[in-house]
């Protein structure tokens, strides 16, 4: 990675002792005296990288946004004192807060795509609040965070870009203000590991050239122990993930039995239109037919192609990793898979039968039976839905449980995937951001698919609760035969939990097979990079 050393303010002088930000004893509470965060202390120096971390829900993005005098909706200050290059921060009025957070000071949240204007162009987000507003600064500045501008890139709009181009664009963004004080909610989730190092290597120049102060979130251990100058250890205010399942949660998961139910709808909670529903029944999968098989998929992004004849198959109750660099068609895939992005050709099957490219198309069974657990959750949950609302609505459309039921099926759901059963009250805004994703996996289960996508669904949760969560989906795998398609950065993670593996490069499949095989001899370039593998090793 470049870095041009006159593309940042320089700073007269080394780095002193004088903390940028200063947090001592900080306390936020909800409006129903729950505690986010209690007693914490932070300080950040010009030219140190300072990492948070802890499990979901510890309080280091409530952290990370007091510092910036943003608190959550709902929540507030109850003890303590900030301090942010020589200001109080909760002694400044509006205009001064904004004043600071447009100049000095930069954040950049776990779910930079929705804080992302959908209707600009990659060019108009970096510019918008840029010190350069020059077309060779934009250049840089996504050069900078390994984004390519060839004429077309800096062009799209965020509903065009991959999760880890969106957190790129989000980072660009930031550093477009040239600020002092630099603030990061999970910046590397959901990268390939050779982008994660390289954002750790930039944020590390950023910090010791240019001095400036840097704080981040992490789950990711060896990030943390490779990059940063000093961790700060939260210590989660609230219960962590329960215990492993007994009899009576298993039991609880396998649902009222499926065959021949009209009554399901869509997934996402919407209802299906009437006009569009088929009686058709499913052929019954038979040992040579894969449960689901996608064959000779196109897709195109603004007549811009994003899978080039793509196909993977999956068996029932297997699992099947698709991995990739950031921006080589992995989600454009499961998104397509599930009718969200239409595909120009190809075919797509679920049990022998065709699935209609576009969700209108499909029968309530169909919807029912794929869902997808996405990214970014934030954009995904209704925020004026609470997490009761958000997870009890599949199971009323789908009719999974009986009426009086709903609220205690709801209450297992949160159990199982580690959150309180008191959290069905909450609104999406009250949640951290590994808590939301976990929100958004209960609420795919309730609808008892039959195939389960999960887009980077570890990549914001704490490693035991994360495997706590692949235990959950290797659980329905062996109980009810459930279906895993998982995309993930985390290799190891692929390689431990799925049978087999499609390897994506720029829209194509460059690589499938076994995982097993597919890890211990790549044949393809872009799978021995991934894998960190020499050439000469990776051939078989």
């Amino acid at each position: 990675m470049s870095h041009t050393r006159d593309r940042y303010a320089q700073p007269e002088g080394p780095p002193g002792d004088t903390p940028a930000v200063t947090v001592t004893g900080l306390t936020v509470a909800a409006s129903d005296g729950r505690l986010l965060l209690r007693d914490a202390d932070l300080t950040l120096r010009p030219g140190r990288l300072v990492a948070l971390t802890g499990p979901s829900g510890a309080g280091k993005t409530t952290l990370l946004r007091a510092v910036t005098g943003l608190l959550p909706p709902g929540t507030s200050r109850t003890a303590g004192h900030i301090d942010v290059l020589g200001h109080d921060v909760h002694a400044l009025g509006d205009r001064e807060l904004r004043t600071l957070r447009g100049t000095r000071l930069a954040y950049v949240g776990q779910d930079p795509g929705s804080g992302l204007n959908p209707r600009m162009r990659v060019r108009g987000l970096v510019r918008e609040l840029a010190a350069d507003r020059s077309a060779q600064a934009v250049t840089a500045l996504l050069a900078e965070v390994h984004l390519p501008d060839d004429g077309r890139f800096a062009a799209r709009r965020p509903g065009a870009l991959s999760g880890g181009q969106q957190r790129r664009v989000a980072l660009a963004r930031a550093l477009a203000r040239r600020p002092d004080v630099l603030l990061l909610d999970e910046p590397t989730a959901g990268l390939h590991p050779e982008l994660r190092d390289d954002i750790g290597t930039l944020l590390s120049h950023l910090a010791r050239e240019h001095h400036l102060a840097i704080a981040f979130s992490c789950h990711d251990p060896a990030v943390v122990e490779r990059f940063a100058d000093e961790a700060v250890a939260l210590t989660a205010p609230l219960p962590g993930p329960r215990r492993n399942l007994g009899a009576r949660d298993r039991e609880r998961m396998r649902g009222p039995e499926e065959a021949g139910d009209p009554s399901r709808t869509a997934e996402g909670g919407r209802e299906a239109d009437p006009d569009v529903i088929a009686d058709s029944a499913q052929e019954a999968p038979t040992e040579s037919t894969p449960l689901l098989e996608v064959r000779d998929l196109h897709a195109h992004f603004r007549g811009v192609p994003a899978l080039t004849d793509v196909g993977f198959a999956v068996a029932a109750g297997s699992a099947t990793g698709i991995v990739g660099v950031s921006g080589s068609g992995k989600t454009t895939l499961v998104r397509t898979v599930v009718g969200l992005h239409r595909s120009t050709s190809g075919t797509i099957h679920l049990a022998g039968a065709p699935l209609s490219t576009g969700l209108r198309g499909r029968t309530r069974e169909q919807r029912r039976a794929v869902q997808l657990v996405t990214q970014n959750p934030l954009g995904a949950l209704n925020p004026s839905r609470t997490i009761g609302a958000a997870v009890g609505r599949p199971l009323r459309l789908h009719r999974r449980c009986a009426g009086g039921e709903i609220h205690e099926r709801v209450a297992d759901l949160l159990e199982q995937v580690g959150l309180p059963p008191e959290y069905a009250d909450r609104h999406p805004h009250e949640l951290s951001g590994g808590q939301r994703q976990r929100v958004a996996i209960a609420r795919a289960l309730a609808a008892d698919p039959d195939v389960l996508i999960c887009d980077e669904i570890t990549s914001a949760l704490d490693a035991d609760t994360g495997r706590a969560i692949m235990d959950l989906l290797t659980g329905l795998r062996e109980r009810r035969g459930t279906t895993l398609v998982l995309i993930s950065h985390d290799l190891p993670l692929i390689a431990d939990r799925t049978d087999t593996v499609t390897v994506l490069d720029a829209g194509h499949v460059v690589e499938a097979g076994r995982t097993g095989d597919v890890f211990t001899t790549p044949r393809h370039e872009a799978t021995r990079a991934l894998l960190g593998t020499p050439a000469a090793a990776g051939r078989p």
